[in-house]
């Protein structure tokens, strides 16, 4: 399994947090960032995370993982997509999309996606809430690597899910669309919590 690579995507500018980065907000005792690629190494995957550089104040949170640096974060999610994609190791046969501001993703639900990977002929895997509607992490065949190191724009990766077979992977609650871009999203998740 260790042909699965995670991508942790943490260039972005944290642009709806007034001021504030999603990333370094505290959780279970340190920063988000911090949370999910602990998290995402304790897997035993491979974790490779996007930063705007590795002179960010995130790059002090990142642990073990490698760090990418996407010198074009700006350009939006796709920007952490091409450079995060195309900084993985020959053998990868599998990424692992992960967004790092999803807080209620575990290291549990990242491995019960990966177990549904069946080599270079699975589907795309794309993880969903309970009741069905799709969200994050997404797991991509190497046969999607060129269109992820072409990809333009904020919209992420979703022409290639709608040019190839996807296949839900249920994981609990809603740990696969919980994500917090707002003080008011962050507020509302840790009055629930």
């Amino acid at each position: 399994m260790t042909a699965i690579a995670i991508l942790l995507l943490a260039a972005g500018a944290s642009s709806r947090m007034q001021g504030r980065d999603k990333l370094m907000e505290e959780v279970e005792g340190q920063p988000l960032l911090t949370l999910m690629c602990r998290r995402a190494t304790l897997s035993g995957l491979p974790v490779f995370v996007t930063l705007p550089s590795l002179s960010h104040p995130r790059a002090d949170a990142t642990g073990d993982a490698t760090q990418v640096p996407v010198p074009d974060a700006a350009k939006g999610m796709a920007a952490s997509i091409r450079c995060g994609t195309a900084a993985l190791p020959a053998e990868t046969e599998a990424v692992m999309i992960l967004p790092a501001d999803m807080p209620e993703i575990t290291a549990q639900d990242i491995l019960h996606l990966a177990a549904h990977y069946r080599g270079p002929d699975s589907p795309i895997l794309r993880a969903t809430a309970e009741d069905g509607t799709p969200g994050h992490p997404v797991l991509f065949p190497r046969r999607c690597f060129a269109a992820l190191k072409s990809v333009r724009g904020d919209q992420g990766a979703r022409s290639i899910l709608k040019a190839e077979t996807v296949q839900p992977v249920s994981l609990p609650g809603r740990n696969a669309l919980t994500d917090l871009d707002t003080p008011e999203d962050w507020a509302d998740w840790r009055r629930r919590r």
